[in-house]
């Protein structure tokens, strides 16, 4: 098994409600995924212990199965996980940032 590093990004922050129930989901409190909160974003950085990145990315999505209103928008595989695993390459090359959102729009 290998420890697999990467981080959900949500579609928006958690709502009051959406925190209050994230404290009672057991499942969000063994230590391989946790909330990362900013004003204007959420993030769940995942470190999830499996046989390949695809069950780990599984296993961490399964969580969200039954958390309403909570959208993940993406999933970024950390360099960790790339060196880690002997996945890094000369072609592997870090994602640009987020474009910001046109103020004109």
């Amino acid at each position: 098994m290998r420890e697999w590093c990467f981080t959900l990004h949500l579609q928006q922050p958690l709502t009051p409600e959406q925190s209050d129930t994230l404290d009672g989901l057991d499942r969000f409190h063994d230590g391989q995924i946790g909330l990362v909160e900013s004003p204007d974003r959420a993030e769940f950085s995942c470190l999830i212990e499996a046989e390949s990145l695809t069950d780990a990315i599984a296993d961490a999505l399964s969580r969200f199965e039954d958390f309403p209103g909570v959208l993940i928008r993406s999933v970024e595989l950390n360099w960790i996980a790339l060196d880690e695993n002997g996945m890094s390459t000369p072609a592997v090359v870090p994602a640009p940032p987020p474009l910001e959102a046109d103020p004109a729009a």
